[in-house]
């Protein structure tokens, strides 16, 4: 099991960065595969970024694809997701998750990941 707690989330302007980070404790971090998603309200989860175990291998949503970047850094068992060029509808909740390394399913899919955190709240003002 692990548990996940996210850090970082702001006010910040349109066009504006931020970066959000989300640290792992519990079982060895290199069993899993780690995503960010976000939820704005009255919307479901939403995928946004996933990374390998490795960190070998990155995926994006189209939608933030050339402005969000995730990483992570095994020695510190923590995910970042780098935000730039912030648009008002980043606007949400965004929240850390992990998958088991040899799970089956997809990076991109809410039922797929096991462990969630609390989330942290990004608000971009137009």
């Amino acid at each position: 099991q692990v548990q996940l707690v996210e850090s970082g989330g702001g006010l910040v302007q349109a066009g504006g960065s931020l970066r959000l980070s989300c640290a792992a404790s519990g079982r060895a971090f290199t069993s899993y595969n780690l995503g960010w998603f976000r939820q704005a309200p009255g919307k479901e989860r939403e995928f946004v970024a996933a990374i390998s175990w490795s960190g070998g291998t990155t995926y994006y949503a189209d939608s933030v694809k050339g402005r969000f970047t995730i990483a992570r850094d095994n020695t510190k068992n923590t995910v970042y997701l780098q935000m730039s060029s912030l648009k008002p509808e980043d606007m949400a909740v965004y929240y850390c998750a992990a998958r088991p390394r040899f799970s089956v399913g997809s990076y991109s899919l809410v039922k797929d990941y096991n462990y969630w955190g609390q989330g942290t709240q990004v608000t971009v003002s137009s």
